[in-house]
């Protein structure tokens, strides 16, 4: 993993948001919700939110009651971007700009993330290409040849690193020239599966490794369905390539059409697959059989730029 130190001064309110993070039995989603808010951050500081729900009052409960251990967990909090910085990534948070645009847009987005290489204003037209970890030659054959047409048209591929089709579309997107991003199920620090750290350092050249957890936080149970859901905010559609009923594959799915966002699922894979069958016929999903069928709904990037500023805008009235 690369050496290079990168920026890695927080300000006092990426700090405290990062400290409130630091809580357990506080949702980093409600966080990352409310700190949107006009004085989010220092509102969320005297656990106060704007939010009614479950979340907000188990979280507001929370952090009155450990108000005399925020400056440590600030500190705690700042040592971690430092890390991060020393194995050169770095720090975006919901407070900043260089956040992606289309993520902000899903109820479920991350607080913060860090990222290794760089996420750019042609990613916003990207989609995930997913599928199972057990894939078959022609699964595999069926993800190349999908990652290398969208690459070729400039969309930018969205995976999650993983052996199997993740792997596969990947590559093929780096190796047409493409950009592809890798949205990680571990802190920023680590590398799963450890054979694909080589392709975790290519992708840094073209395009970006992003993680939603700490720098050194393992792979966990939890983690991998959390990545699902911001490799869905993060792209505009995701294509499932072959997934089993039971994968992380068909839960993403599930959930980038909760996100509001397009899932097409190949025609092999609606043929072979009940629920896949089932989510075309009665969910939205879009069976495709070529690339021009997912090229032709994506949205132009001023359309994700003015879907986030009437979400800023909105905030804004009912701050």
């Amino acid at each position: 993993m690369s050496s290079r130190r990168v920026g890695m001064r927080t300000t006092e309110e990426q700090a405290k948001l990062l400290a409130l993070c630091k809580l357990k039995g506080v949702s980093w989603y409600l966080l990352a919700r409310e700190a949107q808010r006009p004085d989010g951050v220092d509102r969320l500081w005297r656990g106060e939110t704007l939010e009614v729900s479950e979340d907000a009052t188990n979280a507001t409960a929370v952090i009155r009651a450990s108000q005399a251990d925020l400056d440590g967990h600030m500190k705690a909090a700042q040592a971690d971007v430092a890390r991060a910085a020393d194995g050169g990534a770095r720090l975006v948070t919901v407070l900043d700009d260089g956040y992606p645009p289309t993520l902000r847009l899903i109820y479920n987005l991350p607080p913060f993330l860090f990222i290794r290489g760089q996420i750019a204003e042609a990613d916003l037209r990207s989609v995930a290409v997913v599928g199972t970890r057990q894939a078959s030659d022609m699964g595999l054959r069926r993800a190349r040849n999908m990652a290398a047409l969208l690459a070729e048209r400039s969309v930018t591929v969205v995976s999650g690193l993983a052996r199997g089709i993740d792997t596969a579309a990947h590559t093929a997107a780096l190796e047409a020239g493409g950009r592809t991003i890798a949205v990680v199920g571990t802190g920023i620090l680590r590398c799963y599966p450890a054979e694909n750290r080589a392709l975790a350092e290519r992708i840094t050249e073209r395009g970006a490794v992003v993680s939603q957890f700490w720098p050194d936080a393992p792979g966990a149970t939890y983690t991998f369905p959390r990545r699902n859901v911001t490799m869905s905010g993060i792209a505009q559609g995701t294509v499932v390539i072959e997934a089993s009923s039971t994968s992380g594959a068909k839960m993403q799915a599930r959930i980038a059409l909760e996100h509001g966002k397009k899932v097409f699922l190949i025609r092999s894979l609606t043929e072979a697959q009940p629920w896949a069958e089932k989510y075309v016929a009665t969910r939205g999903a879009i069976m495709v059989d070529q690339v021009e069928d997912v090229i032709k709904v994506l949205a132009d990037p001023d359309r994700i730029h003015e879907a986030d500023a009437r979400r800023h805008q909105l905030a804004l009235d009912f701050g």
